[in-house]
Protein backbone atom coordinates (compact mmCIF):
# COMPACT_ATOMS: atom_id res chain seq x y z
CA UNK A 1 0.00 0.00 0.00
CA UNK A 2 2.78 2.38 0.82
CA UNK A 3 4.35 1.88 -2.58
CA UNK A 4 0.98 2.57 -4.23
CA UNK A 5 0.53 5.79 -2.24
CA UNK A 6 4.03 6.79 -3.11
CA UNK A 7 3.39 6.38 -6.81
CA UNK A 8 0.13 8.36 -6.53
CA UNK A 9 2.01 11.19 -4.84
CA UNK A 10 4.59 11.14 -7.62
CA UNK A 11 1.78 11.20 -10.19
CA UNK A 12 0.19 14.21 -8.53
CA UNK A 13 3.53 15.99 -8.43
CA UNK A 14 4.13 15.20 -12.09
CA UNK A 15 0.69 16.52 -13.05
CA UNK A 16 1.21 19.70 -11.02
CA UNK A 17 4.62 20.19 -12.60
CA UNK A 18 3.18 19.75 -16.07
CA UNK A 19 0.35 22.14 -15.29
CA UNK A 20 2.80 24.71 -13.95
CA UNK A 21 5.04 24.37 -17.00
CA UNK A 22 2.03 24.71 -19.29
CA UNK A 23 0.82 27.83 -17.45
CA UNK A 24 4.34 29.25 -17.45
CA UNK A 25 4.76 28.66 -21.19
CA UNK A 26 1.35 30.27 -21.87
CA UNK A 27 2.27 33.22 -19.69
CA UNK A 28 5.60 33.62 -21.47
CA UNK A 29 3.90 33.53 -24.86
CA UNK A 30 1.42 36.16 -23.67
CA UNK A 31 4.32 38.42 -22.69
CA UNK A 32 5.77 38.41 -26.21
CA UNK A 33 5.27 41.95 -27.49
CA UNK A 34 3.49 42.76 -30.74
CA UNK A 35 5.06 46.01 -31.89
CA UNK A 36 2.52 46.46 -34.73
CA UNK A 37 -0.34 46.37 -32.20
CA UNK A 38 1.66 48.68 -29.94
CA UNK A 39 2.04 51.25 -32.71
CA UNK A 40 -1.69 51.09 -33.44
CA UNK A 41 -2.65 51.53 -29.75
CA UNK A 42 -0.10 54.32 -29.25
CA UNK A 43 -1.39 56.35 -32.21
CA UNK A 44 -5.02 55.85 -31.21
CA UNK A 45 -4.66 56.60 -27.48
CA UNK A 46 -1.31 58.18 -26.59
CA UNK A 47 -0.30 60.33 -29.58
CA UNK A 48 -2.56 63.23 -28.54
CA UNK A 49 -0.29 63.96 -25.57
CA UNK A 50 2.99 62.16 -26.28
CA UNK A 51 5.60 61.81 -28.97
CA UNK A 52 8.42 59.33 -29.05
CA UNK A 53 11.26 61.73 -29.78
CA UNK A 54 10.25 65.01 -28.10
CA UNK A 55 7.98 66.56 -25.48
CA UNK A 56 4.37 67.34 -26.40
CA UNK A 57 1.83 67.80 -23.57
CA UNK A 58 3.51 64.91 -21.79
CA UNK A 59 7.18 63.88 -21.91
CA UNK A 60 8.91 62.04 -24.77
CA UNK A 61 8.45 58.28 -24.37
CA UNK A 62 11.21 56.80 -26.49
CA UNK A 63 13.37 54.58 -24.28
CA UNK A 64 11.02 54.85 -21.28
CA UNK A 65 11.41 51.11 -20.63
CA UNK A 66 15.10 51.74 -19.85
CA UNK A 67 14.16 54.32 -17.21
CA UNK A 68 11.20 52.63 -15.50
CA UNK A 69 10.40 49.10 -14.39
CA UNK A 70 7.87 47.30 -16.65
CA UNK A 71 5.52 46.32 -13.79
CA UNK A 72 5.51 49.92 -12.56
CA UNK A 73 4.75 51.20 -16.08
CA UNK A 74 1.84 48.76 -16.44
CA UNK A 75 0.36 49.91 -13.12
CA UNK A 76 0.97 53.59 -14.01
CA UNK A 77 -0.74 53.36 -17.42
CA UNK A 78 -3.69 51.39 -16.07
CA UNK A 79 -4.43 53.90 -13.28
CA UNK A 80 -1.78 56.46 -12.37
CA UNK A 81 -4.05 58.09 -9.78
CA UNK A 82 -4.55 54.83 -7.90
CA UNK A 83 -0.80 54.14 -8.00
CA UNK A 84 -0.03 57.58 -6.56
CA UNK A 85 -2.78 57.20 -3.94
CA UNK A 86 -1.25 53.88 -2.85
CA UNK A 87 1.79 55.79 -1.61
CA UNK A 88 4.15 54.97 -4.47
CA UNK A 89 6.90 57.56 -4.19
CA UNK A 90 7.89 57.55 -7.87
CA UNK A 91 4.26 57.96 -8.99
CA UNK A 92 3.87 61.02 -6.76
CA UNK A 93 7.09 62.56 -8.13
CA UNK A 94 6.00 62.03 -11.74
CA UNK A 95 2.56 63.56 -11.08
CA UNK A 96 4.06 66.60 -9.36
CA UNK A 97 6.60 67.18 -12.17
CA UNK A 98 3.90 67.05 -14.86
CA UNK A 99 1.03 69.52 -14.28
CA UNK A 100 -1.11 67.94 -17.03
CA UNK A 101 -3.03 65.02 -15.53
CA UNK A 102 -2.68 61.71 -17.37
CA UNK A 103 -5.80 59.77 -18.39
CA UNK A 104 -6.05 56.28 -16.82
CA UNK A 105 -6.49 53.33 -19.20
CA UNK A 106 -8.09 50.52 -17.15
CA UNK A 107 -9.48 49.04 -20.38
CA UNK A 108 -5.95 48.07 -21.49
CA UNK A 109 -4.83 44.53 -20.79
CA UNK A 110 -1.28 43.86 -19.58
CA UNK A 111 -0.51 42.55 -23.07
CA UNK A 112 -1.74 45.79 -24.66
CA UNK A 113 0.57 47.85 -22.46
CA UNK A 114 3.51 45.52 -23.14
CA UNK A 115 2.89 46.03 -26.87
CA UNK A 116 2.85 49.83 -26.41
CA UNK A 117 6.07 49.72 -24.39
CA UNK A 118 7.71 47.66 -27.13
CA UNK A 119 6.76 50.36 -29.64
CA UNK A 120 8.29 53.10 -27.43
CA UNK A 121 11.69 51.45 -27.81
CA UNK A 122 11.81 53.29 -31.13
CA UNK A 123 12.83 50.35 -33.27
CA UNK A 124 11.51 50.32 -36.88
CA UNK A 125 8.12 48.67 -37.15
CA UNK A 126 7.97 46.06 -39.88
CA UNK A 127 4.63 46.18 -41.61
CA UNK A 128 3.03 42.78 -41.92
CA UNK A 129 2.87 41.70 -45.53
CA UNK A 130 -0.61 41.15 -46.88
CA UNK A 131 -0.96 37.56 -47.96
CA UNK A 132 -2.15 37.16 -51.50
CA UNK A 133 -5.42 35.26 -51.58
CA UNK A 134 -7.27 33.55 -54.36
CA UNK A 135 -10.55 35.46 -54.29
CA UNK A 136 -13.64 34.55 -56.26
CA UNK A 137 -14.30 37.45 -58.70
CA UNK A 138 -17.96 37.24 -57.65
CA UNK A 139 -16.96 38.61 -54.23
CA UNK A 140 -15.86 41.93 -55.75
CA UNK A 141 -19.06 42.13 -57.81
CA UNK A 142 -21.09 41.29 -54.72
CA UNK A 143 -19.35 44.05 -52.77
CA UNK A 144 -20.33 46.64 -55.37
CA UNK A 145 -23.94 45.40 -55.37
CA UNK A 146 -23.99 45.45 -51.56
CA UNK A 147 -22.81 49.07 -51.48
CA UNK A 148 -25.36 50.12 -54.09
CA UNK A 149 -28.39 48.17 -52.84
CA UNK A 150 -27.92 47.15 -49.21
CA UNK A 151 -25.52 49.56 -47.45
CA UNK A 152 -28.22 52.15 -46.72
CA UNK A 153 -29.77 49.76 -44.16
CA UNK A 154 -27.13 47.13 -43.40
CA UNK A 155 -23.49 46.89 -42.38
CA UNK A 156 -21.28 43.83 -42.46
CA UNK A 157 -20.54 44.21 -38.74
CA UNK A 158 -22.80 46.11 -36.37
CA UNK A 159 -26.50 46.86 -36.52
CA UNK A 160 -27.74 49.73 -38.67
CA UNK A 161 -31.45 49.93 -39.59
CA UNK A 162 -31.33 46.22 -40.29
CA UNK A 163 -29.11 43.56 -38.66
CA UNK A 164 -25.46 42.92 -39.51
CA UNK A 165 -24.98 40.54 -42.43
CA UNK A 166 -21.45 39.17 -42.18
CA UNK A 167 -21.53 35.35 -42.22
CA UNK A 168 -25.33 35.38 -42.62
CA UNK A 169 -24.87 32.42 -44.97
CA UNK A 170 -23.79 30.35 -41.94
CA UNK A 171 -27.08 31.10 -40.17
CA UNK A 172 -29.61 30.82 -43.00
CA UNK A 173 -30.05 28.41 -45.89
CA UNK A 174 -28.83 29.57 -49.26
CA UNK A 175 -32.11 29.10 -51.13
CA UNK A 176 -34.08 30.79 -48.33
CA UNK A 177 -31.80 33.84 -48.49
CA UNK A 178 -32.25 34.11 -52.26
CA UNK A 179 -36.04 33.97 -51.94
CA UNK A 180 -35.96 36.48 -49.03
CA UNK A 181 -33.85 39.03 -50.94
CA UNK A 182 -35.93 38.71 -54.13
CA UNK A 183 -39.27 39.33 -52.42
CA UNK A 184 -39.46 39.00 -48.63
CA UNK A 185 -43.15 40.00 -48.61
CA UNK A 186 -44.09 37.14 -50.94
CA UNK A 187 -42.03 34.70 -48.87
CA UNK A 188 -43.81 35.80 -45.68
CA UNK A 189 -47.23 35.66 -47.34
CA UNK A 190 -46.50 32.09 -48.46
CA UNK A 191 -46.61 31.03 -44.81
CA UNK A 192 -42.85 30.55 -44.31
CA UNK A 193 -42.37 30.40 -40.54
CA UNK A 194 -38.83 31.80 -40.48
CA UNK A 195 -39.80 34.70 -42.76
CA UNK A 196 -42.63 35.63 -40.36
CA UNK A 197 -40.26 35.54 -37.38
CA UNK A 198 -37.71 37.75 -39.10
CA UNK A 199 -40.43 40.20 -40.20
CA UNK A 200 -41.89 40.38 -36.67
CA UNK A 201 -38.45 40.91 -35.05
CA UNK A 202 -37.49 43.79 -37.38
CA UNK A 203 -39.99 46.70 -37.37
CA UNK A 204 -38.34 48.35 -40.43
CA UNK A 205 -39.77 46.73 -43.55
CA UNK A 206 -37.18 45.42 -46.01
CA UNK A 207 -37.33 46.51 -49.65
CA UNK A 208 -37.84 43.67 -52.17
CA UNK A 209 -35.25 43.42 -54.94
CA UNK A 210 -36.96 41.73 -57.93
CA UNK A 211 -34.55 43.63 -60.19
CA UNK A 212 -31.61 41.51 -58.96
CA UNK A 213 -30.84 38.40 -61.00
CA UNK A 214 -30.00 35.06 -59.39
CA UNK A 215 -26.35 35.68 -60.30
CA UNK A 216 -26.44 39.11 -58.58
CA UNK A 217 -27.81 37.57 -55.38
CA UNK A 218 -25.25 34.76 -55.57
CA UNK A 219 -22.45 37.35 -55.74
CA UNK A 220 -23.90 39.31 -52.81
CA UNK A 221 -24.06 36.14 -50.72
CA UNK A 222 -20.46 35.32 -51.65
CA UNK A 223 -19.43 38.74 -50.37
CA UNK A 224 -21.45 38.34 -47.17
CA UNK A 225 -19.83 34.95 -46.58
CA UNK A 226 -16.24 36.27 -46.60
CA UNK A 227 -16.49 40.05 -46.05
CA UNK A 228 -13.59 42.34 -46.98
CA UNK A 229 -10.92 39.67 -47.32
CA UNK A 230 -8.44 41.63 -49.40
CA UNK A 231 -6.69 44.25 -47.30
CA UNK A 232 -5.08 47.19 -48.96
CA UNK A 233 -1.80 48.49 -47.60
CA UNK A 234 -1.77 52.07 -46.37
CA UNK A 235 -1.49 54.50 -49.24
CA UNK A 236 1.94 56.06 -49.50
CA UNK A 237 2.17 59.74 -50.25
CA UNK A 238 5.02 60.73 -52.53
CA UNK A 239 6.70 64.08 -52.41
CA UNK A 240 4.97 65.07 -55.63
CA UNK A 241 1.46 64.55 -54.20
CA UNK A 242 1.56 67.81 -52.26
CA UNK A 243 2.99 69.96 -55.06
CA UNK A 244 0.70 72.78 -56.05
CA UNK A 245 0.25 73.99 -59.59
CA UNK A 246 3.45 75.58 -60.90
CA UNK A 247 2.83 78.32 -63.43
CA UNK A 248 5.74 78.38 -65.92
CA UNK A 249 6.52 82.10 -65.79
CA UNK A 250 9.87 83.86 -66.22
CA UNK A 251 11.46 84.14 -62.78
CA UNK A 252 12.85 87.27 -61.13
CA UNK A 253 16.50 86.18 -61.32
CA UNK A 254 16.57 85.65 -65.13
CA UNK A 255 14.99 89.09 -65.63
CA UNK A 256 17.53 90.71 -63.32
CA UNK A 257 20.35 88.86 -65.02
CA UNK A 258 19.30 90.06 -68.47
CA UNK A 259 18.89 93.63 -67.19
CA UNK A 260 22.35 93.58 -65.59
CA UNK A 261 23.89 92.16 -68.77
CA UNK A 262 22.26 94.90 -70.84
CA UNK A 263 23.59 97.54 -68.41
CA UNK A 264 27.15 96.15 -68.61
CA UNK A 265 27.06 96.11 -72.41
CA UNK A 266 25.76 99.69 -72.46
CA UNK A 267 28.50 100.77 -70.08
CA UNK A 268 31.21 99.15 -72.21
CA UNK A 269 29.85 100.82 -75.34
CA UNK A 270 29.81 104.25 -73.65
CA UNK A 271 33.29 103.72 -72.19
CA UNK A 272 34.71 102.61 -75.54
CA UNK A 273 33.32 105.65 -77.35
CA UNK A 274 34.43 108.21 -74.75
CA UNK A 275 37.91 106.94 -73.78
CA UNK A 276 39.81 109.87 -75.37
CA UNK A 277 40.65 113.05 -73.45
CA UNK A 278 42.42 116.32 -74.40
CA UNK A 279 45.64 117.14 -72.55
CA UNK A 280 47.33 120.49 -73.47
CA UNK A 281 45.94 120.47 -76.97
CA UNK A 282 46.80 116.83 -77.65
CA UNK A 283 44.38 113.93 -77.58
CA UNK A 284 45.46 111.21 -75.16
CA UNK A 285 43.79 107.76 -75.15
CA UNK A 286 42.43 106.52 -71.79
CA UNK A 287 41.89 102.92 -70.72
CA UNK A 288 38.36 101.51 -70.81
CA UNK A 289 38.51 100.76 -67.04
CA UNK A 290 39.42 104.37 -66.22
CA UNK A 291 36.66 105.60 -68.46
CA UNK A 292 34.16 103.34 -66.66
CA UNK A 293 35.20 104.71 -63.26
CA UNK A 294 35.37 108.40 -64.03
CA UNK A 295 32.87 108.98 -66.79
CA UNK A 296 30.09 111.19 -65.31
CA UNK A 297 27.45 109.81 -67.70
CA UNK A 298 28.17 106.24 -66.57
CA UNK A 299 27.98 107.28 -62.91
CA UNK A 300 24.59 108.76 -63.66
CA UNK A 301 23.51 105.49 -65.32
CA UNK A 302 24.65 103.50 -62.26
CA UNK A 303 22.58 105.67 -59.92
CA UNK A 304 19.49 105.33 -62.13
CA UNK A 305 20.00 101.57 -62.40
CA UNK A 306 20.32 101.14 -58.62
CA UNK A 307 17.20 103.22 -57.99
CA UNK A 308 15.18 101.23 -60.52
CA UNK A 309 16.49 97.93 -59.14
CA UNK A 310 15.58 98.94 -55.56
CA UNK A 311 12.09 100.00 -56.64
CA UNK A 312 11.61 96.73 -58.53
CA UNK A 313 12.71 94.58 -55.59
CA UNK A 314 10.57 96.55 -53.14
CA UNK A 315 7.51 96.33 -55.39
CA UNK A 316 8.06 92.58 -55.94
CA UNK A 317 8.26 92.02 -52.19
CA UNK A 318 5.13 94.08 -51.51
CA UNK A 319 3.20 92.11 -54.15
CA UNK A 320 3.72 88.89 -52.14
CA UNK A 321 1.81 90.19 -49.11
CA UNK A 322 -1.30 88.09 -48.44
CA UNK A 323 -0.68 85.79 -51.42
CA UNK A 324 -1.37 82.48 -49.70
CA UNK A 325 -1.00 79.97 -52.53
CA UNK A 326 -0.47 76.52 -50.99
CA UNK A 327 -1.96 77.49 -47.59
CA UNK A 328 -3.08 74.25 -45.89
CA UNK A 329 -4.30 74.64 -42.29
CA UNK A 330 -5.08 71.78 -39.90
CA UNK A 331 -8.85 71.28 -39.67
CA UNK A 332 -10.81 70.17 -36.55
CA UNK A 333 -11.96 67.02 -38.42
CA UNK A 334 -9.84 65.08 -40.91
CA UNK A 335 -12.26 65.61 -43.81
CA UNK A 336 -10.90 64.21 -47.09
CA UNK A 337 -12.18 65.76 -50.32
CA UNK A 338 -10.45 62.90 -52.18
CA UNK A 339 -12.68 60.38 -50.40
CA UNK A 340 -15.94 62.34 -50.67
CA UNK A 341 -15.62 64.15 -54.03
CA UNK A 342 -13.20 61.65 -55.58
CA UNK A 343 -13.93 58.09 -54.45
CA UNK A 344 -17.64 58.61 -53.67
CA UNK A 345 -18.32 61.10 -56.52
CA UNK A 346 -20.28 63.52 -54.31
CA UNK A 347 -21.00 66.70 -56.27
CA UNK A 348 -19.36 69.83 -54.83
CA UNK A 349 -22.69 71.66 -54.76
CA UNK A 350 -24.33 68.98 -52.62
CA UNK A 351 -22.32 70.31 -49.67
CA UNK A 352 -21.62 73.86 -50.94
CA UNK A 353 -25.19 74.38 -52.12
CA UNK A 354 -25.22 78.19 -52.00
CA UNK A 355 -22.46 78.51 -54.63
CA UNK A 356 -25.00 78.45 -57.46
CA UNK A 357 -27.26 81.23 -56.16
CA UNK A 358 -25.20 83.27 -53.70
CA UNK A 359 -22.06 85.35 -53.40
CA UNK A 360 -20.43 82.77 -51.14
CA UNK A 361 -20.17 78.99 -51.53
CA UNK A 362 -21.11 78.41 -47.90
CA UNK A 363 -19.84 75.94 -45.31
CA UNK A 364 -22.10 72.88 -44.95
CA UNK A 365 -23.69 72.38 -41.55
CA UNK A 366 -23.15 69.16 -39.62
CA UNK A 367 -26.71 68.17 -40.53
CA UNK A 368 -25.62 67.93 -44.17
CA UNK A 369 -22.89 65.52 -43.07
CA UNK A 370 -25.49 63.52 -41.14
CA UNK A 371 -27.54 62.92 -44.29
CA UNK A 372 -24.98 60.23 -45.09
CA UNK A 373 -23.29 59.61 -41.75
CA UNK A 374 -26.45 58.43 -40.04
CA UNK A 375 -25.73 55.23 -41.91
CA UNK A 376 -21.96 55.46 -42.37
CA UNK A 377 -20.57 55.06 -38.87
CA UNK A 378 -17.12 53.74 -39.74
CA UNK A 379 -14.48 54.20 -42.42
CA UNK A 380 -13.98 51.24 -44.77
CA UNK A 381 -12.11 52.88 -47.63
CA UNK A 382 -8.45 53.05 -48.53
CA UNK A 383 -6.32 54.52 -45.75
CA UNK A 384 -4.45 57.76 -46.37
CA UNK A 385 -1.78 59.81 -44.66
CA UNK A 386 -0.72 58.41 -41.28
CA UNK A 387 -4.28 57.53 -40.26
CA UNK A 388 -5.38 54.08 -39.15
CA UNK A 389 -8.96 52.85 -39.53
CA UNK A 390 -9.49 53.52 -35.81
CA UNK A 391 -8.27 57.11 -36.24
CA UNK A 392 -10.73 57.76 -39.07
CA UNK A 393 -13.61 56.13 -37.17
CA UNK A 394 -12.91 58.61 -34.36
CA UNK A 395 -13.05 61.49 -36.86
CA UNK A 396 -16.59 60.39 -37.81
CA UNK A 397 -17.42 60.22 -34.10
CA UNK A 398 -16.52 63.93 -33.83
CA UNK A 399 -19.53 64.72 -36.03
CA UNK A 400 -21.78 62.67 -33.73
CA UNK A 401 -20.34 64.51 -30.70
CA UNK A 402 -21.15 67.84 -32.37
CA UNK A 403 -24.79 67.07 -33.22
CA UNK A 404 -25.61 64.62 -30.40
CA UNK A 405 -26.19 61.45 -32.39
CA UNK A 406 -26.42 58.04 -30.73
CA UNK A 407 -25.14 55.62 -33.37
CA UNK A 408 -26.15 52.59 -31.32
CA UNK A 409 -29.79 53.64 -30.90
CA UNK A 410 -29.84 55.34 -34.30
CA UNK A 411 -31.41 58.54 -32.96
CA UNK A 412 -30.56 62.05 -31.76
CA UNK A 413 -29.95 62.44 -28.03
CA UNK A 414 -32.88 64.30 -26.51
CA UNK A 415 -31.96 67.66 -24.94
CA UNK A 416 -28.40 67.52 -26.27
CA UNK A 417 -26.69 70.91 -26.65
CA UNK A 418 -25.19 70.83 -30.13
CA UNK A 419 -21.68 72.16 -30.71
CA UNK A 420 -20.24 74.14 -33.61
CA UNK A 421 -17.54 72.58 -35.76
CA UNK A 422 -15.03 75.42 -36.17
CA UNK A 423 -13.61 74.85 -39.65
CA UNK A 424 -10.53 76.91 -40.55
CA UNK A 425 -11.08 79.17 -43.57
CA UNK A 426 -8.65 78.57 -46.45
CA UNK A 427 -9.69 80.89 -49.32
CA UNK A 428 -9.96 84.49 -48.16
CA UNK A 429 -10.16 87.45 -50.56
CA UNK A 430 -9.37 90.96 -49.40
CA UNK A 431 -12.39 92.96 -48.20
CA UNK A 432 -12.01 95.50 -51.04
CA UNK A 433 -12.40 92.79 -53.71
CA UNK A 434 -15.91 91.65 -54.68
CA UNK A 435 -16.41 88.10 -55.92
CA UNK A 436 -19.69 86.33 -56.62
CA UNK A 437 -19.81 82.53 -56.83
CA UNK A 438 -23.17 82.40 -58.61
CA UNK A 439 -21.88 84.71 -61.37
CA UNK A 440 -19.11 82.21 -62.14
CA UNK A 441 -20.83 78.89 -61.32
CA UNK A 442 -24.36 79.48 -62.68
CA UNK A 443 -23.88 82.20 -65.33
CA UNK A 444 -20.39 81.37 -66.63
CA UNK A 445 -20.78 77.63 -65.96
CA UNK A 446 -17.27 77.23 -64.57
CA UNK A 447 -16.23 74.06 -62.78
CA UNK A 448 -15.08 74.41 -59.17
CA UNK A 449 -11.70 72.99 -60.22
CA UNK A 450 -11.06 76.07 -62.36
CA UNK A 451 -10.19 78.06 -59.22
CA UNK A 452 -9.83 75.42 -56.51
CA UNK A 453 -7.75 72.90 -58.45
CA UNK A 454 -8.18 69.09 -58.45
CA UNK A 455 -10.22 69.00 -55.23
CA UNK A 456 -11.21 65.39 -55.90
CA UNK A 457 -7.54 64.42 -55.38
CA UNK A 458 -6.91 66.39 -52.18
CA UNK A 459 -7.09 64.63 -48.84
CA UNK A 460 -6.18 67.85 -47.00
CA UNK A 461 -7.65 70.88 -48.77
CA UNK A 462 -5.24 73.69 -49.66
CA UNK A 463 -5.35 76.96 -51.62
CA UNK A 464 -4.55 75.92 -55.18
CA UNK A 465 -4.57 79.31 -56.97
CA UNK A 466 -2.89 82.58 -55.94
CA UNK A 467 -6.21 84.53 -56.08
CA UNK A 468 -4.34 87.70 -57.06
CA UNK A 469 -5.80 90.45 -59.27
CA UNK A 470 -3.42 89.53 -62.10
CA UNK A 471 -4.56 85.92 -61.94
CA UNK A 472 -8.23 86.98 -62.20
CA UNK A 473 -7.51 89.36 -65.08
CA UNK A 474 -5.64 86.67 -67.02
CA UNK A 475 -8.67 84.39 -66.63
CA UNK A 476 -11.04 87.12 -67.89
CA UNK A 477 -8.80 87.69 -70.91
CA UNK A 478 -8.72 83.97 -71.79
CA UNK A 479 -12.32 82.94 -71.05
CA UNK A 480 -14.82 83.28 -73.90
CA UNK A 481 -18.42 84.22 -73.05
CA UNK A 482 -21.16 81.78 -74.09
CA UNK A 483 -24.28 83.86 -74.79
CA UNK A 484 -26.58 80.98 -75.71
CA UNK A 485 -28.94 79.53 -73.13
CA UNK A 486 -28.10 82.10 -70.43
CA UNK A 487 -30.80 84.59 -69.42
CA UNK A 488 -28.17 86.78 -67.81
CA UNK A 489 -26.70 87.68 -71.20
CA UNK A 490 -29.97 87.70 -73.14
CA UNK A 491 -30.36 91.48 -73.56
CA UNK A 492 -26.64 92.04 -74.15
CA UNK A 493 -26.63 89.30 -76.77
CA UNK A 494 -29.58 90.82 -78.64
CA UNK A 495 -28.09 94.32 -78.69
CA UNK A 496 -24.64 93.14 -79.78
CA UNK A 497 -26.16 90.95 -82.49
CA UNK A 498 -28.06 93.94 -83.92
CA UNK A 499 -24.95 96.11 -83.86
CA UNK A 500 -22.17 93.73 -84.97
CA UNK A 501 -23.89 90.60 -86.31
CA UNK A 502 -23.93 87.06 -84.92
CA UNK A 503 -20.61 86.03 -86.45
CA UNK A 504 -18.66 88.92 -84.93
CA UNK A 505 -19.63 88.26 -81.32
CA UNK A 506 -18.92 84.53 -81.16
CA UNK A 507 -15.48 84.70 -79.54
CA UNK A 508 -15.85 87.62 -77.15
CA UNK A 509 -13.96 87.18 -73.88
CA UNK A 510 -15.03 88.26 -70.41
CA UNK A 511 -12.44 91.05 -70.61
CA UNK A 512 -14.05 92.41 -73.81
CA UNK A 513 -17.44 92.28 -72.09
CA UNK A 514 -16.27 94.66 -69.34
CA UNK A 515 -14.37 92.15 -67.22
CA UNK A 516 -11.42 94.55 -66.86
CA UNK A 517 -13.42 97.51 -65.54
CA UNK A 518 -12.27 98.45 -62.04
CA UNK A 519 -15.84 98.94 -60.81
CA UNK A 520 -16.73 95.30 -61.50
CA UNK A 521 -14.68 94.12 -58.53
CA UNK A 522 -13.90 97.33 -56.59
CA UNK A 523 -16.73 99.69 -55.69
Amino acid sequence: MKSVKHHRTLSRLALKSLAFLLFFSINLSAQEANVQNGEKLFKANCAACHKLDKKLIGPALEGITEQRDQDWLIAWIKDNNALAASGDKLAKEVQESNPAAMIPYPQFSDQDIIDILEYTKGEPVEKAAVASQEVDPGVALGKELFKAQCAACHKLEGKLIGPELLKITDKREHDWLKAWIKDNNALTASGDKLAKEVTDSNPAAMTPFPNLTDEDIENILKYLAVGDVVEKPAATVSGNDNKIFENPKTGVLPVLGLTLLAFVLLSLIVAATTKKSVVEGDEQEESVLKSLLFNPFLRFLVVIFLLLLSAYLLFSWLMQIDVNEGYQPIQPIAFSHAVHAGDNKIDCQYCHSSAKHSKTSGIPSANVCMNCHKSITEYNGELFGDYTKEDLDKEIQKIYDAVGWDKEKFEYIEGYEQQTIEWVRIHNLADFAYYNHSQHVTVAGLDCQKCHGPVEEMHDMYQFSPLTMGWCIDCHRDTEVDFNGTEYYKNIHEELTKKYGEENIKNLTAAEMGGLECGKCHY
